[in-house]
């Protein structure tokens, strides 16, 4: 997967690891494990746009039920309400999807 290309392949499978059970995924705790708050702003520029499947600017619903599988194919798809806490933890001005600048503040969070 293009994100493995800029984080350790240790540090993908140990985060993983951690939200293997459903309903277990936390994104702070991800985010830490996974090695993407340590990254730059263009580091985590272009983890966006991995993520940003559609490549509208934005990751919806359906990006981030599947955000697991940018890190692993065989990872888990996240559940509905893993999946609606995530999107709520990023979504500061309700427009429904997280852009840019609200995923960066998620990560550096």
């Amino acid at each position: 997967m293009a994100l493995a290309a800029s984080l350790k392949e240790a540090d993908i499978t140990a985060a993983l690891a951690a939200c293997q059970a459903a309903d277990s995924f936390k994104h702070k705790e991800f985010f830490v494990k996974v090695g993407l708050t340590a990254k730059s702003p263009d580091d985590i520029k272009k983890a966006f746009a991995v993520i940003d499947q559609d490549k509208s600017g934005f990751i919806e619903e359906d990006e981030l039920k599947l955000f697991l599988q940018n890190f692993s194919a065989s990872a888990r798809a996240l559940t509905d309400a893993e999946t609606k806490a995530f999107l709520k933890a990023g979504d500061v001005d309700g427009d429904g999807m997280i852009g840019m600048d609200e995923f960066a503040t998620m990560v550096k969070g």
